[in-house]
């Protein structure tokens, strides 16, 4: 119900509002959002699978010089938000960022004497979402590249097939499920940005429903644009879902893995500058920018304004994380204790939260509490003569709300797999012993599977704290947290102001990130 609420509020503002904002979207800048939101998401797409599928194929293939810090490496960048690589990139790049500075200086030029891409456009965003999000499909690809046997090869080797011939004919055919969900990944990421595209000025839906509730005013607009946005999303689902389906067919595991081939001389020296380039523009480059930044800015650390945003920001992850754990507990020991249709349909429908963008959820969930604490303070004014004022809408509970929608489904997802990892005849040993379902769920469920709730709290943790859109919907007056100081400082152009800030949300993006990394280390 939670999930659903805000979804069922999109529609029913939508075809119960009147269509005249409607046809004035759809007369004047629909079409321009259609068309940026698909050039960006094509663009995306074809980046993240060059470089996604390129670097795992390097990794489990070829033996070269760093391939071992690679395997794990590549990863980073998924602990960089977009709208602050973005932001580094900008101010690295722009006309008075150093790059363009050291040019006109070194070859005595003035500005328009010369041509240099322009970072805030469509292309901009399209180069910095792709070195951010194509771990999503380097992440997949690499597990399906290791699955393979070797027996694979043996068979390309007898048809004639060089290795080349047969990564295109044999290799990825076969991984081409688990590369469509990793571009999937990247996709919902894409259509979920806000910070990155409304910083280069790039009209998308997300940036379009801003300007329709905050510029015209309406909001029965942006739950129709939301709506539109809504229908991006469940194609990409769709087809992420037929992909997972067939992929049962195109493989069969073997303990035999191929073996990767050594590099040696020139070979290897492309293959270390092909493999580091990921990383080096995905991390690297702009987080030393940050720390540059970070350098000229460090007296914020000193300030009580920092700290202020510091605990705002782990106060406000800190709450929907346990939240978040307690609620997908109950969910995934209630299907394992229970297991019907009511209870596996109940968890399927909490896991599409985290494919709906922020900017939908937050425009479903402000309407109906504010239509509630309405009704509220007209009750209480009728009849007591007290106003209540903003109950819930205009609070924290509102956001945490938003924010269980958005990721709940990120600690089931962990909880669950937590949960099947145990044997069903513990369950029925404690139940022999005298303990009731929730006494066993306390006693030996939650002790054995503690790594597993560590693991959804502090992902929760960190995807709360990186989350813009939401936040700037439904933040309560007065309140602000790291990410929205950065965006808007950003926005305002003091980029060096914002440094602090964004290191500190990369830091805390890097968390998870080493949690894969000890998964890749044990392959």
């Amino acid at each position: 119900m939670l999930v659903f609420f805000p979804l069922l509020t999109l529609i029913w503002l939508s075809f119960g509002a009147e269509q005249s904002v409607w046809q004035h979207l759809f007369d004047t800048v629909l079409g321009n959002y259609v068309r940026s939101s698909l050039s960006l998401m094509v663009g995306v797409a074809l980046l993240t699978l060059v470089l996604g599928i390129g670097s795992a194929w390097l990794v489990t293939q070829y033996c070269f010089f760093g391939v071992r810090f690679l395997n794990w490496a590549l990863l980073l960048p998924l602990a960089m938000p977009t709208y602050i690589t973005a932001y580094s990139y900008t101010g690295l790049l722009d006309v008075a960022g150093p790059v363009q500075s050291a040019l006109r200086q070194y070859l005595n030029l003035s500005y328009g004497d010369y041509w240099f891409p322009e970072i805030r456009s469509l292309g901009g965003a399209i180069f910095v979402m792709s070195f951010v999000l194509y771990p999503y499909v380097y992440l997949l690809a690499r597990a399906s590249f290791l699955e393979q046997s070797s027996h694979l090869r043996e068979v390309g080797q007898l048809l004639g097939y060089s290795r080349r011939k047969a990564f295109y004919k044999i290799t990825l055919p076969i991984a081409r499920p688990a590369i469509i969900a990793g571009v999937s990944l990247a996709l919902m990421e894409t259509l979920a940005d806000f910070g990155a595209v409304s910083y280069f000025g790039v009209s998308t839906f997300t940036t379009g429903i801003f300007r329709t509730w905050y510029g015209l005013d309406s909001v029965a607009g942006a739950a129709q644009l939301a709506l539109v946005l809504l229908g991006f999303v469940i194609i990409l689902i769709a087809v992420e879902t037929q992909s997972r389906k067939r992929a049962r067919y195109h493989n069969q595991k073997s303990p035999q893995n191929a073996t990767p081939k050594s590099l040696h001389g020139g070979k290897q020296c492309l293959a270390v500058l092909l493999a580091f380039t990921p990383l080096l523009i995905g991390f690297v480059i702009p987080v030393a920018q940050l720390l540059i930044w970070a350098l000229e800015t460090y007296a914020q650390l000193f300030s009580t304004q920092f700290w202020r945003l510091v605990g705002n920001t782990i106060l406000l992850a800190g709450i929907t994380a346990m939240t978040a754990l307690v609620f997908a507990l109950l969910i995934a020991y209630g299907n394992r204790i229970a297991n019907t249709a009511l209870t596996r349909n109940a968890k399927r429908i909490v896991g599409l939260g985290y494919a709906v963008p922020g900017t939908i959820i937050a425009v479903g969930t402000l309407i109906p509490l504010a239509r509630l604490d309405n009704s509220i303070d007209t009750w209480f004014r009728a009849n007591f003569d007290f106003s209540t004022g903003l109950l819930i809408s205009g609070t924290l509970g509102a956001l945490v709300i938003a924010y269980l929608v958005r990721f709940m489904a990120v600690a089931l997802n962990s909880v669950d797999s937590g949960l099947q990892s145990i044997g069903h005849n513990m369950d029925q040993a404690a139940r022999s012993l005298g303990l009731s379902p929730f006494k066993a769920m306390q006693r030996v469920h939650i002790p054995i599977m503690k790594s597993s709730l560590l693991t959804a709290l502090l992902i929760v943790f960190v995807d709360v704290m990186k989350e813009l859109p939401a936040t700037l919907i439904l933040r309560p007056f007065n309140f602000n947290t790291l990410a929205v100081r950065a965006y808007e400082l950003a926005s305002d152009e003091r980029l060096a102001d914002a440094a602090m800030a964004s290191i500190a949300i990369v830091l805390a993006g890097l968390v998870p990130v080493i949690l894969l990394t000890k998964v890749i280390n044990q392959r």
